[in-house]
């Protein structure tokens, strides 16, 4: 979309410079009429973004950290008593990420059009999720949308936060296990041939773990294209699988599954399930439709399917706690709390310090696991790297043993 330089007067007779995003001089201008701008000149703006290049899966995205400041920002205009129209006009036009300044453009056309906000939304489903939407439509017809706004805010930095512990406990040991393989391979590939035709010099048969070393090497050096073939053929093979209904299911069990790492990811599956439910209810979305969003949320298949037979089960007129004891997914005591908020008619509350509960829980699981974690992973690289120095230190250490004999 071309962009225009404009220079004009605002309100009280202020000057006004700036650069709007329109199709033409007559749209530009429209908008800064909108926003109360005379315009004294529009001149379009030159330079290489006519050139610009686009390429898909390149450039900006819209991360949680927007969402979360663009909400709390309509959250407070909202309440400040402003027109939506004109929150929308003024926060597109602050917006400096430029996938989210042009949805929320479109967004405001929607609801200059007759659009309800949540509707015009759900038109942008990679920016605004259902969460979001239905979160927003359930304010719009409460009459309480600043406080939804804020509660979602709230809801996503805690998300935010729980998804970056996990994934800062998950990226430190692939990170180390990845820099002992590179460390590994130039050993095997550069050191190893050096010390084999010293070797080729001593005579004699090799003791065997220096002739394992060896033989890998020389595997690595003429074969290499297997290895890569075989890596490259492993990791496509199981991506496939996992996009399979069947695949999904079974290798998310078996990520709940793992040790240490499969309680951890079980604890971040509670705490999102409790959190996002609590809310949605609390905000007075059915709960059968919050289950259903909740469910899709969910980030693991096995977990899913045990909230939608939850849903299911209560939709025939059981309780909630009941079905969710009965997948074993859900610990014991997040079942029984459950059951004690249904029974005092206070589960949103209840949901939520689970949620709190588990959150914690995870913030001391992530704690606890890289105190494992390191002396574990330093043990790996010392038996490797140092086994691999060893076994090419043997035939010297025989050597000169047969020499001293």
């Amino acid at each position: 979309m071309p962009k225009y330089e404009y220079a004009g007067k605002g309100p009280g007779g202020t000057t006004a410079k700036g650069v709007i995003e329109a199709d033409n001089v007559a749209q530009a201008s429209a908008q800064l009429k909108q926003r109360q701008i005379t315009p004294t000149s529009i001149v379009e703006k030159k330079g290489m973004g006519s050139f610009e290049i686009k390429i898909p899966g390149f450039g900006p995205k819209v991360k949680t950290k927007d969402i979360v400041i663009f909400t709390r920002q309509f959250a407070t205009m909202i309440d400040a008593g402003l027109p939506l129209v004109q929150c929308l006009d003024i926060l597109s036009s602050q917006q400096e990420n430029p996938p989210l300044k042009a949805a929320l453009i479109e967004v405001k056309a929607s609801v200059e059009g007759g659009s309800t906000f949540a509707d015009a939304l759900a038109k942008h489903p990679k920016i605004f999720d259902v969460l979001f939407v239905n979160l927003v439509a359930a304010g719009e017809i409460g009459g309480i949308l600043d406080t939804i706004l804020n509660r979602l805010s709230l809801f996503m930095e805690k998300a935010e936060k729980l998804k970056g512990e996990i994934k800062g406990a998950l990226t430190y040991p692939i990170a180390v296990i990845g820099i002992a393989g590179v460390i590994v391979s130039g050993l095997l590939i550069f050191v190893v041939p050096i010390f084999e035709s010293m070797f080729a010099d001593f005579g004699g048969a090799l003791p065997a773990p220096t002739q394992i070393v060896v033989n890998m090497s020389d595997f690595m050096k003429t074969k290499w294209y297997i290895i890569l073939g075989v890596m490259a053929g492993t990791y496509f093979g199981l991506k496939q699988y996992y996009k399979t209904k069947s695949g999904e299911v079974v290798m998310d069990g078996i990520f709940l599954k793992l040790p240490v790492f499969g309680d951890l990811l079980k604890k971040s599956g509670v705490a999102r399930f409790t959190r996002t439910l609590g809310t949605m209810m609390s905000s007075g979305v059915p709960i059968l439709e919050a289950l259903e969003i909740v469910a899709k949320a969910a980030g693991n298949k096995v977990i899913e399917n045990a909230i939608m037979k939850a849903r299911d089960s209560l939709s025939e007129g059981k309780t909630l706690s009941e079905p969710l004891g009965e997948t074993k997914v859900f610990p014991g005591m997040v079942v029984q709390m459950i059951t004690v908020g249904e029974t005092t008619g206070a589960l949103d509350t209840m949901l939520s310090k689970i949620a709190d509960f588990y959150e914690d829980e995870v913030d001391a699981a992530v704690a606890s696991l890289t105190a494992l974690i390191e002396p574990m992973l330093m043990s790996f690289l010392g038996v490797v790297v140092g086994g691999l120095v060893m076994a090419l230190y043997l035939p010297i250490f025989s050597l000169a043993g047969a020499a001293g004999g």
